[in-house]
């Protein structure tokens, strides 16, 4: 890869997207050739294995490939996703994986390094610099953005980056719309992705024949994609699980405990609790339950390792209520059989704590910038849950209609970091960490 080459990294929660751009020209992005298809959203997981009698002949895989190892065996893999949501936490110091303690910053490395060599001589040889995609505001309770970007920097400078720069998110997908603008125009970018959603607004100008822009505001989010998922399992599948039931104990009737169901918010956290001590409470409940026969679906869940297409399911049904106003939810696996129709009314309910602190956000983002909905020339919306109905109807309530614009929504931010990348003026878009 030639020095006059600009790398943009989307290190996304649920995926992760690598884009090139040269002097002139689009930004192209890395591709992939995955288990089943070739793609360039390489799945931002983990997948450690090793035999037990020897510990320390383990392996790592990452990205479609760790999917493909946990599906395969998932009960002697330990399998990590959407850890860029534990990036800020101050709480988090470190994990245990197989007998070794793993930082964040040692995880993202091990995430990197493995994504650079599955797309081989495409990224055999890497720019000194890269522009790394950072979120408005990172994921968690009280999240300490200054040890997110510590983390991130020891992770990327170990890939052999001399010079590692920081863009907001939405940014870079508002470099990559901007190709599209005839006119002068203030635009307002709206990203969502699986954990945060973050909103940027720009002032796009044309001078002595190029494109200049200025930033004006900003604000975000910690909730997005991952939330609403949550919801539907909360609301729809763990009632059928037993929450919200009761057990019979010293003849009296006590609630079963809601922490077994807290788990379900990552459903590769499923397969830790089998062999937890809550694991041996929930058998035990099955005979003191009173409707015994959801807790033994809980068991089976648990034990058949049913979290992956449990959470399939759901991201199934959220697609198609952003299309019909009703659907059926359907999970059947091993002895587990659920079904609903659920109307989208019903899961719009389930989302309002979110839709409310988006909703909050975009308003944040033009105070932030001091401008009033009318003066937004044009509205772009990237990421899957920007075709949640009810998330568009944030924007359609505050905007013309017809200046909101949506799609490409997994390739524009890494686009738009590659080509941020090619600014004269580095230091307007970017920060160091």
């Amino acid at each position: 890869m030639t020095a006059d080459v600009s790398l943009g990294v989307d290190f996304g929660t649920t995926n992760t997207v690598v884009a090139m751009a040269g002097p002139q020209g689009a930004a192209e992005l890395v591709r992939f050739a995955a288990p089943v298809a070739e793609t360039f959203a390489f799945r931002s997981a983990l997948a450690f294995q090793a035999p037990p009698e020897r510990p320390s002949d383990r392996t790592v895989e990452a990205g479609p490939w760790a999917v493909e190892a946990y599906a395969e065996d998932p009960g002697e893999t330990r399998f990590i996703q959407s850890f860029k949501t534990f990036a800020a936490s101050g709480s988090f110091s470190e994990t245990q994986i197989l007998g070794r303690r793993y930082r964040f910053e040692d995880m993202l490395s091990a995430f990197l390094l493995k994504m650079r060599d599955r797309a081989g001589a495409t990224m055999a040889e890497l720019p000194r610099r890269v522009i790394v995609g950072r979120p408005v505001t990172f994921a968690g309770t009280a999240p300490d953005a200054a040890l997110a970007l510590q983390r991130y920097e020891t992770a990327f400078a170990r890939m052999g980056f001399e010079e590692i720069l920081y863009a907001y998110e939405p940014v870079g997908a508002a470099f990559f719309f901007a190709r599209a603008l005839t006119g002068d125009a203030t635009v307002l970018v709206g990203d969502f992705g699986g954990g945060t959603s973050d909103f940027s607004i720009i002032r796009f100008e044309h001078r002595g024949g190029e494109m200049v822009s200025a930033p004006l505001g900003r604000s975000g989010v910690g909730v997005a994609g991952d939330a609403f998922d949550y919801r539907i399992i909360d609301n729809l599948v763990s009632p059928q699980l037993g929450k919200g039931s009761s057990y019979t104990a010293f003849g009296k009737a006590l609630p079963i405990p809601n922490r077994y169901y807290s788990t379900f918010a990552r459903w590769d956290q499923l397969a830790l609790m089998r062999a937890s001590r809550d694991m041996r409470e929930i058998r035990r409940l099955v005979r003191d339950a009173v409707e015994p026969e959801k807790i033994a679906r809980l068991v089976e869940v648990l034990d058949e390792n049913l979290g992956y297409p449990l959470y399939q399911a759901v991201s199934h049904l959220k697609e198609t209520l952003s299309r019909e106003t009703q659907a059926e939810f359907r999970f059947q696996a091993a002895g587990v059989d659920i079904r609903r129709a659920v109307a989208r009314e019903t899961f719009e309910g389930w989302i309002a704590p979110e839709l409310a602190a988006i909703e909050a956000a975009v308003d944040a983002a033009l105070a932030d910038a001091g401008l009033a909905a009318r003066s937004i020339d044009r509205v772009f919306l990237t990421g899957g849950s920007s075709l949640v109905p009810a998330v568009r109807r944030i924007f359609t309530q505050r905007f013309d209609p017809a200046r909101i614009e949506s799609g490409n929504e997994l390739e524009s931010i890494a686009s738009g970091l590659a080509l941020i990348g090619r600014e004269r003026d580095l230091a307007r878009w970017t920060t160091r960490a």
